[in-house]
């Protein structure tokens, strides 16, 4: 239960202390802590069908990823924030809940890999505020960014799609 907590109320809640917004999250609405524990102990009971339902449950990160992203980038715009304060808070929204969890659970956080997840965020937190600078109505905004991260992380996966991995070789 504390790891399923902290990986979906750990992004929100270090952007909620970054940016001084008060009360935290997870304080202001308990039954997210609520549906958290639910949601764990479901998965407790789904353990055994886990490497069948591996799939599902990446297609499920990837919802999540740009969906906590976006949650961040409008949290910081309702706050009067710019633009460029709005796009960290969308990626730190989207991906620090799991850097917690890995770094708890003793594993290397998924974005400290080659794997594309942070740029996925950080590209959908701009697809959003793109959308928000062309005065698109939100509920477009919304759907556009989450079709667009949705899709790049899928095919990410799908591809294998890595960032470059810079190596100093110091013996010229």
């Amino acid at each position: 239960v504390l790891i399923a907590c902290v990986t979906a109320l750990g992004g929100g809640s270090v952007r909620d202390v970054l940016l001084g917004h008060y009360p935290l999250t997870w304080v202001k609405h308990p039954e997210y802590l609520v549906l958290t524990t639910a949601a764990a102990m479901l998965t407790v009971f789904l353990a055994r069908w886990m490497r069948h339902l591996r799939s599902m449950f990446l297609v499920l990160d990837a919802v999540g990823l740009v969906a906590f992203t976006l949650i961040g980038c409008m949290t910081a715009l309702e706050m009067g924030h710019g633009m460029l304060v709005a796009s960290v808070s969308g990626v730190i929204t989207g991906v620090f809940g799991g850097i917690l969890r890995d770094i708890f659970c003793n594993d290397i956080p998924l974005i400290f890999r080659r794997e594309l997840y942070a740029s996925v965020s950080f590209a959908a937190a701009w697809c959003y505020l793109l959308c928000v600078y062309l005065a698109l109505p939100s509920e477009q905004a919304v759907l556009i960014t989450l079709f667009g991260g949705f899709l790049l992380r899928l095919l990410a996966i799908r591809f294998h799609w890595e960032m470059p991995k810079f190596v100093y070789n110091d013996e010229v």
